[in-house]
């Protein structure tokens, strides 16, 4: 994702992602997860990016790619730390579940990390469907996938 608004939101995520998960994958794998994708899947029609911003600084976004014809893959849901517990990432996740919806998308798929608790609660809370055993320990099962259904979001009609 080139888009300078952008760059801040990713530069503190690849910080907690080293913070969060360097013991299990090696410091500095964040930054090679977080450029798995090229920027280009994440534009439209089949993609997108979304980035909230006050006072010119990004505090919060979100981006999808295709995953299937049916399926809008969700990357980087993110708030800035100092903008945390405001709702921001609610308000992300419903954007972006209806420009996807919009778009033509019947469901959405997404995973977070096994040590990312905020973000679990955060998807359960919002009606995504759990793919792994909710009783399972986390840190066994590794990516927490999530899917939710689109249809009635929006109208249809990429």
């Amino acid at each position: 994702m080139h888009d300078p608004r952008v760059r801040p939101l990713l530069d503190e995520l690849a910080v907690e992602y080293d913070s969060r998960y360097g013991d299990r994958f090696g410091r500095g794998a964040a930054a090679e997860e977080l450029n798995r994708y090229p920027a280009s899947e994440f534009e439209g029609p089949g993609g997108a990016l979304l980035v909230i911003q006050e006072d010119g600084a990004s505090v919060a976004g979100g981006a999808f790619r295709q995953y299937d014809a049916d399926t809008a893959e969700f990357k980087r849901i993110w708030t800035h730390s100092a903008h945390r517990r405001r709702g921001l990432a609610r308000l992300v996740l419903a954007e972006l579940e209806s420009l996807a919806a919009r778009r033509g998308y019947r469901r959405v798929y997404l995973t977070t990390g096994p040590r990312q608790p905020e973000a679990r609660h955060l998807y359960l809370t919002t009606g995504y469907e759990a793919q792994f055993d909710l009783d399972g320990d986390p840190e066994l099962i590794g990516s927490l996938a999530f899917t939710k259904d689109l249809r009635g979001c929006a109208s249809p009609g990429r």
